[in-house]
């Protein structure tokens, strides 16, 4: 079966730090670019950043750049997240999707991805 399994979401003080991992199940990452994603209650989908499957060239969104990092380590098929100075406008259920196409322009829609993760649940709370 194949699957994106996500980890490393939790509580965190305001300012605080999170590393977030994106590990493929049943299949290698070393052909799929990556987009991470988050979805807050009441909130539309937002993209957040993306990584492609050399690791190259990655992309944030305007709302985390500079304080996010994404990464990846294709040798144990997993991509990284690196979430610092948390504030408390990041809360979400973040979810990593892989995709074979090269989105440059379009990673942050959601589509044109053959996998998605179920998520993690990130708060942010003093």
């Amino acid at each position: 079966q194949l699957q994106l399994v996500e980890s490393g979401g939790g509580l965190v003080q305001p300012g605080g730090s999170l590393r977030l991992s994106c590990a493929a199940s049943g299949f290698t990452l070393d052909s799929y670019a990556i987009g991470w994603f988050r979805q807050a209650p009441g909130k539309e989908r937002e993209g957040v950043s993306y990584i492609t499957t050399s690791g190259g060239r990655t992309i944030y969104a305007d709302s985390v750049k500079g304080r996010f990092t994404i990464s990846r380590d294709n040798a144990k098929s997993t991509v990284y997240l690196k979430m610092n100075s948390l504030k408390t406008e990041d809360p979400a259920v973040y979810s990593c999707a892989a995709g074979r196409a090269y989105l440059p322009f379009t990673w942050m829609e959601g589509a044109g991805y053959d996998h998605w993760g179920q998520g993690t649940q990130v708060t942010v709370s003093s």
